[in-house]
């Protein structure tokens, strides 16, 4: 027996002024696409030989350049014309808030091309992000769709080899099965669908409760994402039947799930604590013990913001008297990042750090001193060996103030990262990240963590976004 995989992943800012090329991704081929896939070892103890697609990651960033996504797309469609008489199955990791330029959803295209090679009946297993769009076509062509539950993903690999063993078991037993999926006139910000709150907590259970029923083999709740204008924006669900015989059982159980998520639409809310940027800064400053973190949360770099922001740090330098060291991990600018790194550790250096593209990234002038340089890493379900980026870490002179540069926008969410960085996190007794809701590893570090409602390229008012293709009415922009 043998399966396709393949993995594409951008989930794509509208906001933010970058446009996604070739190099904007980690890629992978061969033997280097199974390793980074994460399914593996699933397929290996099933006996089942892997084809290789291409394995192609953007993470959160910009819209992708129609060139460069035809360029990537051409790896499945070749690799599935190729192998057409050898494919039993295909396992596909899309993540589903793709948007391609003059195309719409890079993930439904996709999907759609393969399926116009392999025809109908072949399964096919997609694996996504909750945090992805879903429409009735894109869903149909799955014999299986699933996403992850956990926000932050902290499930994904779980997940991923999830579908894989599905997979399997599913070209072992032919099936005639197919996705059902319903769309609902409700559209959220992941900042309101944290998963350890309510009420994804609940939903997540009711998810899990519904799987033991032997008729659903899966059930899941597509959450979607807002940062582009797309007619297929809105929060989604999605049953699979366990055999061809309860596909009508299926459709009758959607409509439960739906009825069910819909009815706890006014429970959704910020999860932990929230403030306007002068009380989270307060709040910081007032904190017993360290670290303390802020999440600078209209400049967050896992739903696409570019990380450029100089707010927070402006905040800090205007204050009369600083008595807390803080960490800013980290600010995006490639510029001050490439003349930094002309100078060596313990070098004294004026910058004026800051991309100056709008009243966010406003640039500010310092005096510093190169204290280490480091690389940006991976994290969570993404490749821990990727290298996207790097760093310098620089001291402001006389102020308990350090700033680690970067030449390219990523999060700083897990410890191993800061380490690559050439950073200590218990030097510091304030962190600010470019995140949203707090992940894992940085809720358990901290005394306390706080996420600033600060202006950007992810602003958290869902209700007063510009949306103009998105379906309607739809709540909360439209009081249903």
């Amino acid at each position: 027996m043998k399966v396709m995989i393949g993995y594409f992943t951008t989930e794509s800012n509208a906001n933010t002024e970058a446009k996604n090329d070739v190099t904007n991704y980690d890629i992978g081929f061969g033997a280097d696409c199974i390793r980074k896939s994460r399914v593996g070892e699933i397929f290996e103890k099933n006996g089942v030989e892997v084809i290789p697609s291409i394995y192609a990651s953007a993470g959160a960033s910009g819209v992708i350049k129609r060139e460069t996504f035809d360029y990537l797309e051409t790896y499945f469609v070749n690799t599935a014309k190729a192998h057409i008489n050898e494919i039993d199955g295909i396992w596909l990791h899309l993540h589903g808030a793709s948007e391609v330029d003059g195309l719409g959803s890079g993930d439904h295209h996709i999907l759609k091309s393969i399926r116009a090679v392999v025809g109908p009946y072949v399964p096919i297993v997609v694996i996504c992000d909750p945090h992805g769009n879903l429409c009735k076509e894109y869903v149909e062509a799955c014999t299986v769709i699933r996403s992850y539950r956990e926000s932050p993903h902290t499930d994904a690999d779980e997940t991923k080899k999830w579908g894989a063993q599905i997979l399997c078991d599913l070209i072992r037993d032919r099936k005639n099965i197919h996705s059902v999926y319903r769309k609902l006139p409700l559209i959220l910000g992941g900042e309101q669908s944290v998963s350890a709150d309510e009420p994804v907590k609940t939903i997540n259970k009711y998810l899990d409760q519904m799987e033991k029923d032997p008729k659903i083999l899966s059930a899941s709740w597509h959450v979607g994402y807002i940062r582009h204008d797309t007619p297929v924006a809105g929060c989604g669900i999605v049953v699979v039947p366990s055999s061809g015989e309860y596909q009508q059982y299926a459709e009758e159980k959607a409509d439960e799930l739906a009825e069910y998520v819909w009815n706890k639409r006014h429970e959704f809310h910020y999860t932990g604590i929230t403030a306007r940027p002068a009380e989270a800064l307060q709040m910081a400053l007032d904190a017993e013990g360290k670290p303390f973190f802020i999440t600078d949360s209209g400049d967050n770099t896992t739903s696409g913001a570019p990380g450029t922001n100089t707010y927070i740090l402006r905040q800090v330098l205007a204050l009369k008297e600083l008595k807390k060291s803080f960490l800013f991990a980290n600010i995006n600018d490639p510029k001050t990042y490439d003349y930094l790194n002309t100078f060596k550790v313990g070098d004294k250096v004026h910058i004026n750090l800051g991309v100056n593209k709008d009243e966010n990234s406003l640039p500010v002038a310092l005096d510093v001193t190169v204290k280490a340089k480091g690389e940006l890493r991976g994290y969570m379900m993404h490749d821990h060996s990727s290298v996207p980026g790097y760093t310098v870490l620089v001291s402001v002179d006389g102020l308990p103030i350090d700033i680690n540069v970067a030449n390219y926008r990523t999060v700083m969410c897990e410890e191993h990262q800061f380490i690559a960085g050439g950073i200590n996190w218990d030097d510091y007794d304030v962190i600010v990240v470019k995140m949203g809701y707090i992940f894992p590893e940085l809720k358990a570090k901290g005394v306390g963590n706080v996420m600033s409602l600060t202006d950007g390229a992810t602003p958290q008012d869902t209700a007063n976004l510009k949306f103009k293709r998105i379906m309607r009415p739809m709540f909360p922009i439209d009081n249903i």
